[in-house]
């Protein structure tokens, strides 16, 4: 699956609009970049842009803003209530699908590097980049701010991670980081009061409250041995939290940060609220989502709700969110749009077209055209999809039936399972179409030359290849999704059993589909040790498909 982060670069501009402009026009002109937001302040004089992409995209598109805004922003003039050191002050980097802190830390030092190196800004990598321990601290590396930067740089304790150890008067220094994903998320409440409000942020934030003797309203704050206020932790970890009153609509929330997701996710935060507010009197009504979120937190939030309904999660994409935004209130303020909400969904190229996206009329008559794809690489890899879909579904009906509900998370581990094969094989139905027009395009090179021709023909053998593995990784999958056919036939609900055969000769014909597909672009390559290989592992995988075929459709017969 592609790999996803985001970046919030920083700028010290806030009211000039023709400048913030060409600092974002510059970050767009990446292509696969989408620039999600761009927030100007005036007060503070400092733009956050937030953008999201594949990691070197997102790299790329951050040097060119970083550069544009060291030509257009003068550090020397500019004034500002935020704290900051530079033309572009911090430049973050996040994960968000598919993707570590380790190697998000991995982009952001190579972005900082680049920074120095070919920009001559001093860098300070700071949070999980940075290189120093001290470092982690954003307002340690920042202190001070731009008017210290030029002693700073000085002296040799403040020597950067990257780039000259001598003061950049236009441009400053820049901090490049990589953090955790960071959501805003508000919580609604059946009351107008900020201070009852208040009460429960406290209750919940990782800060808590002020310990006081006595009363915890009135009574003296207890300090410790140098002077500072004693706090009571709250119970939520990486979380930031305040009450207030929206006029525009009329209630109180718990305004959240929560600022490490994996540590305090989304669903965790609603239900602990929930909890907070029950025991102040007080309701929670529903919530608001902030900005954007990734798919897998509200994938979580919607595999919680249902096993807290000891429901089986292993449903659609579609389904988890929808159970997510009900569960949550999302949709209390306005309504909750996926597509505009969910990072992913907002990434996702509307123009692309594919062929799991058509109706089941519409892919059967693309099928029946006069094109030669899709074809039977494609159909096998969807009748398998097909096929562990029916094994799903069986699962699912099993986890809910009457008298069945002390096993209804064995089923719902079954439904996970065959929901994960399901999305595999549909994933390669294009896939497979895919493949064939690479043949296509390597048949379609140029071959006046001996170099060209060389080229045409490592292309062709490469995307033949390709088109070779394609098939057989569906074999693959299809073969290994019986593990939920041949289980639900053995201890599924007996009244979907005829769908469990169905299923299963479904998954076996893809299995005979794929190899058919493998056996006849192998025809078409010269690397006979390959062919022998691969064909050689088709076999038994064939072999073994029509075992297992055979031995769950006599488990059906018997149950029919």
């Amino acid at each position: 699956m592609k790999q996803i982060i985001e970046c919030v670069p920083n700028f010290s501009e806030g009211m000039n609009m023709d400048i913030i402009k060409q600092i974002t026009n510059e970050i767009e002109s990446v292509e696969g970049v989408r620039l999600l937001d761009v927030d100007p302040g005036k007060a503070t004089n400092r733009t956050v842009v937030t953008l999201v992409g594949s990691p070197e995209d997102v790299v790329e598109a951050a040097f060119r803003g970083v550069k544009k805004a060291a030509e257009l922003i003068d550090m020397s003039k500019h004034q500002g209530e935020h704290p900051r050191m530079g033309a572009t002050d911090v430049c973050p980097l996040v994960p968000v699908s598919n993707i570590t802190m380790e190697e998000t830390v991995k982009y952001a030092r190579k972005l900082a590097k680049r920074i120095g190196e070919e920009l001559d800004i001093p860098v300070y990598c700071y949070e999980n980049a940075a290189v120093k321990k001290e470092w982690r601290n954003l307002a340690f590396v920042r202190s001070g701010e731009y008017e210290a930067l030029k002693d700073k740089l000085a002296k040799p304790e403040w020597k950067p991670d990257y780039g000259p150890a001598r003061f950049n008067k236009q441009a400053g220094a820049t901090a490049v980081g990589a953090r955790d994903f960071l959501v805003a998320y508000n919580v609604n409440l059946n009351t107008t009061s900020t201070r009852r409000a208040n009460a429960i942020a406290f209750d919940v934030r990782e800060r808590g409250r002020v310990k006081r003797e006595g009363d915890p309203v009135t009574g003296k704050i207890v300090k410790d041995e140098n002077g500072n206020p004693v706090h009571v932790p709250g119970t939520l970890k990486e979380v930031k939290a305040i009450g207030w009153f929206i006029e525009e609509y009329g209630v109180a929330q718990i305004s959240m940060n929560l600022t490490n997701i994996s540590v305090t996710p989304v669903h965790i935060a609603f239900d602990e609220v929930c909890k907070k507010a029950e025991a102040r009197g007080i309701r929670v009504t529903g919530s608001e989502l902030v900005g954007l979120i990734p798919l897998s937190a509200m994938l979580d939030a919607g595999r919680y709700f249902l096993k807290k309904q000891k429901r089986s999660v292993g449903v659609s994409d579609r389904e988890l969110i929808k159970i997510a935004i009900k569960s949550m209130g999302l949709d209390e303020l306005y309504p909750f749009k996926p597509e505009e909400k969910i990072i992913e969904y907002m990434l996702a190229n509307k123009n692309d077209k594919h062929l799991v996206s058509m109706t089941l009329e519409d892919f059967m008559n693309e099928t029946a055209s006069e094109s030669p794809a899709p074809g039977g690489g494609s159909v096998s890899a969807y009748m398998g999809s097909l096929g562990v879909a029916l094994g799903t579904m069986v699962a699912n009906l099993s986890s809910h039936k009457r008298g069945w509900d002390d096993r209804w998370e064995e089923f719902s581990d079954w439904a996970e399972k065959g929901k994960s094969y399901q999305e595999e094989l549909l994933k390669m139905v294009d896939e497979d179409t895919r493949a064939f027009n690479r043949i296509m395009d390597a048949f379609r090179l140029p071959k006046k030359s001996e170099s060209e021709k060389e080229l045409r023909k490592n292309a062709i053998d490469e995307a033949t290849k390709n088109a070779i593995l394609v098939p057989f990784k569906v074999m693959e999958i299809a073969y290994n999704s019986m593990e939920v056919l041949e289980e639900m036939a053995k201890i599924g609900n007996p009244n979907s059993i005829s769908d469990v055969g169905v299923g299963t000769m479904a998954a076996r014909a893809c299995v005979r589909g794929a190899f058919l597909n493998v056996k006849i672009n192998a025809s078409g390559l010269d690397d006979q040790q390959f062919i022998e290989d691969i064909l050689e592992k088709g076999k038994r995988i064939e072999k073994a498909a029509y075992a297992k075929e055979t031995e769950i459709l006599q488990i059906v017969e018997r149950k029919i």
